[in-house]
């Protein structure tokens, strides 16, 4: 597994409303859902981060960037300020959800190949965009900065679709207790997803 002289920011500062708890304290497997996204992401990068609200439980394990912008308005505060905190240090920075604990083991590694330093770049499934699963330009923090300023701009494809972008797709990853596939996206959004994934975890992972 490559690792690679990119930031990786873990977004955790969402509402959780599907859910009806804190996601990123969610146990899963026996650990917050945090970690399962940390223990695939950080092995790819340079260093790791969250994004959660200042003293939130869980932020002192990692450096923690909260949003910049009040009013939590959604995943493109996280990304704005990841952007703002690596800008000088890096020209990139690659962003996952916190619900998200299959991610790709090579999701970084396909995420750079061919792509320009000015090109967004998504990750996809089954023919479906994660717009928060991305690979992201530092240089586009003003940019972002100002879009944000327009309570309609919260859409994080539509800020994507302003710019040179490129689609990655990823195919289905294999359960290690051989029942069938799991979208490496898979993210968990209500008690019935947590449950799916607590048996994914017990069968070994994907």
């Amino acid at each position: 597994m490559a690792r690679h002289d990119i930031p990786g920011l873990i977004l955790g500062s969402g509402l959780s409303r599907r859910m009806g708890d804190d996601k990123t304290q969610i146990r899963l497997g026996g650990l917050p859902l945090l970690e399962h996204v940390a223990l695939r992401l950080a092995p790819q990068v340079a260093t790791l981060a969250v994004n959660l609200p200042t003293g939130h439980p869980l932020s002192g394990i990692y450096p923690n960037i909260p949003d910049t912008r009040p009013d939590r308005p959604g995943p493109l505060a996280g990304v704005l300020a990841g952007m703002q905190a690596f800008a000088q240090a890096a020209d990139r920075l690659v962003t996952a959800p916190v619900d998200a604990p299959f991610l790709p083991r090579d999701l970084v590694e396909r995420m750079v190949n061919d792509a320009s330093l000015d090109e967004i770049v998504v990750a996809a499934s089954n023919g479906r965009e994660h717009p928060v699963v991305a690979l992201w330009p530092t240089g586009l923090a003003k940019d972002l900065h100002d879009w944000l300023a327009d309570p309609q701009h919260r859409r994080v494809r539509d800020f994507i679709h302003r710019h040179p972008f490129r689609i990655v797709p990823f195919p289905e990853a294999e359960r290690a207790d051989g029942r069938g596939r799991i979208d490496p996206f898979f993210n968990i959004n209500t008690p019935a997803d947590l449950n799916l994934a607590g048996e994914i975890v017990e069968g070994g992972g994907a």
